[in-house]
């Protein structure tokens, strides 16, 4: 006689349901009512994954840390950094596709270690040692160079030009041509890294300490957790991604300045919020984030095409949509309670 488990339906995996559920919702309601706006063409969807690589991977780093129950603001900042950095050096002082990589990492690195001590070790508030940490990083910016600066690498343009040709996909034009789809190589890279942070957080220690860290940081020292290298390793987790997201960034983009990235990290956290991840720590999943961000994308592009150009109605929507899921976390933390 064999017994089975019972599964039970957690609150990581309700609020999934939930956020996969509205993403696929509203982007079928859009195909329906805006299919004249570009909505019904494959390509569009495509274009959610090639403009929101580089967040897609930012916000996996804040899932880690607001898993944990911290928070790390400065990701925007040192993206701005990643991405200054790396042009004056291409630019200037030859580097290649292969050392602005190294560079962008180490820049993360640097960050998520410093930062990650502060909070861990010196037990810090992070809010205001990641707070310092986006200060720190555009400050820098403006040293390195005032003004907007592009790129003019023949290599690393050629090598951000290329795109990746999706078989028997595509869309007709309206001259009766087929078009076929396009994504751009960060893609693959922010689904590469979705697919290693979901396997790390559930199949590793390190992984499941992080929930138990942020789930009840007491009980996880009495069954020999070690709290501070943990939440360390947390945040020079984010940092890692954060140098990766920002290169990406930069790969996108193809420029630098003071206000690059403003509000990245805003974005990631509200799209990890989306995602599911509670603010007090202890649930969230990857995938979640990764819907979160496509979420937020969608609803930034059916503002758009409904005609509001005003930035502030797709900021409206989206803090509607935030508002909503933080409401739901405080139900599901009252329950547990």
């Amino acid at each position: 006689m064999f017994l089975k488990k019972k599964q039970t339906f957690t609150d990581t995996t309700f609020l999934l349901t939930i956020t996969i559920s509205l993403f696929f919702i509203i982007y079928l309601l859009s195909i329906v009512f805006l299919g004249d706006k570009g909505f019904g063409k494959i390509q569009m969807f495509f274009n959610l994954f090639n403009e929101n690589a580089a967040l897609i991977v930012i916000a996996c780093g804040l899932s880690v840390v607001m898993i944990t129950g911290s928070i790390d603001i400065s990701v925007g900042g040192s993206t701005a950094l990643i991405c200054t950095t790396c042009i004056v050096g291409l630019n200037k002082f030859g580097l290649n596709f292969t050392t602005s990589l190294l560079l962008a990492l180490a820049i993360g690195l640097t960050f998520g270690a410093i930062q990650g001590f502060m909070v861990a070790y010196l037990e810090m508030q992070p809010f205001i040692v990641t707070l310092a940490g986006m200060f720190l990083g555009r400050g820098l910016v403006a040293l390195i160079e005032v003004n907007q600066i592009q790129v003019s690498n023949p290599g690393f343009e050629e090598l951000s030009g290329a795109r990746i040709m999706i078989p028997f996909l595509g869309d007709i034009n309206k001259k009766g041509m087929f078009i076929q789809s396009k994504l751009e190589y960060g893609v693959v890279v922010a689904i590469i890294i979705v697919i290693l942070m979901f396997w790390f957080l559930k199949k590793t220690k390190l992984g499941r300490n992080f929930y138990a860290v942020g789930g009840n940081a007491q009980s996880a020292l009495m069954l020999g957790i070690n709290v501070k290298r943990t939440k360390f390793y947390a945040h020079l987790l984010c940092g890692l991604l954060a140098g990766i997201g920002g290169f990406l960034y930069l790969f996108h983009t193809r420029s630098g300045s003071v206000q690059q990235a403003t509000g990245l990290e805003m974005d990631a956290i509200a799209a990890s919020i989306i995602g599911g991840t509670l603010l007090t720590g202890g649930v969230g999943n990857i995938f979640g984030t990764l819907f979160g961000v496509l979420t937020s994308g969608t609803v930034l592009l059916v503002v758009t095409a409904i005609g509001s150009q005003d930035p502030w109605w797709s900021q409206i929507t989206r803090a509607a949509l935030l508002c909503f899921f933080i409401v739901l976390q405080s139900i599901i933390c009252a329950r547990k309670k």
